[in-house]
């Protein structure tokens, strides 16, 4: 039902796919050290996450970054989808447990790989260490909170999704979108442009009204994609918590008329953020090409998601060329 939807979205996306020539590379790199740290510890769940090709999804969203630099980005995605499946359907973490793993993960990046807590440890710990070492070494203190600052409103927005999957409450659709902003870590990964880029902005300048429009949309861009790709799966585990399902029950129409209606909306939000993106402000001629690189890297994110989530054997997608 959904994969000609998919595909039909590429094709109306406006932009130009790209994919770092390091991609595959560093790939077979995430295997060796996923199976040095013990990480999944099942070995039919450790070929699942190599097939995902988690790499090719950082080589998507930073086409630019050096071989070294893309390493680190993988390690911190795989990071990121490893919390999502730790906590993804009944039979992940609570929300005590969620609410643990976020004050350790927090107290490591905020106060360094010596800080310590209960509720987080073992090898997801050991592979967090690994791949804030470097961002952490060579980042400015204010791009360290801000890229912390955006781990916590994740990991909160996971947690209130695991309360309300509990609770058999499904959201409403605003109160969904504004859910899904979180959850989705596309928030996490706007920082890291400026860690690939070497560019850190200015903090009046990564917050300005602006800015934030547009990564508020291209978060919904990717998310509502995303959402029409893990439709089945939501539809078994997820609680109600996908746009499709959402505006399903808020319209009262079959899942069919409720994918088509996602995707409509896809594309309106689509040309907004190309309006938007093209009427971006000035900010003077020593921050103008930082931001330049930083929109960029927002439009990556989206045709990123939309291509890795169609090749990614993460999601029951047939590929098409």
């Amino acid at each position: 039902m959904t994969a000609a939807v998919l595909r039909a979205l590429r094709s109306d996306c406006p932009i130009t796919p790209r994919l770092s020539p390091y991609a595959d590379d560093v790939q077979g790199w995430l295997v060796e050290l996923v199976d040095r740290l013990g990480l999944p510890p099942d070995p039919a769940t450790r070929r699942r996450l190599a097939r995902a090709g988690f790499a090719r999804y950082a080589g998507r969203l930073y086409p630019d970054a050096t071989e070294a630099d893309l390493r680190v980005l993988t390690a911190l995605f795989t990071w990121f989808f490893l919390v999502d499946d730790a906590c993804d359907g009944r039979d992940g973490l609570t929300p005590g447990q969620i609410r643990a793993l976020r004050d350790g993960a927090l107290a490591l990046l905020r106060e360094g790989p010596r800080a310590r807590h209960p509720g987080f440890s073992g090898p997801l710990r050991r592979l967090l260490v690994q791949a804030w070492r470097e961002p952490r070494r060579r980042m400015p203190a204010r791009w360290r909170l801000r890229f912390a600052d955006a781990v916590a409103d994740h990991l909160d927005g996971v947690h209130r999704e695991a309360t309300a999957t509990g609770s058999g409450r499904p959201p409403g659709v605003a109160e969904y979108v504004r859910l899904r902003r979180a959850t989705s870590a596309a928030y996490v990964s706007y920082p890291l442009i400026e860690f690939a880029s070497g560019r850190p902005l200015p903090d009046a300048v990564y917050h300005h009204p602006a800015l934030r429009r547009l990564a508020d949309l291209a978060n919904d861009l990717l998310s509502w994609f995303n959402d029409i790709a893990s439709l089945e799966r939501d539809h078994a585990t997820g609680g109600g918590h996908n746009l499709v399902l959402a505006v399903a029950a808020e319209r009262g129409v079959p899942l069919p008329a409720a994918v088509d209606l996602v995707a409509g909306h896809w594309r309106a939000e689509m040309d907004r953020f190309a309006a938007l993106r093209a009427a971006a402000p000035s900010f003077g001629p020593t921050l103008d090409d930082a931001v330049s690189v930083h929109l960029d890297g927002l439009a990556a994110a989206v045709r990123g998601t939309v291509d890795w989530t169609l090749e990614s054997a993460r999601y029951p997608v047939t590929p098409a060329s």
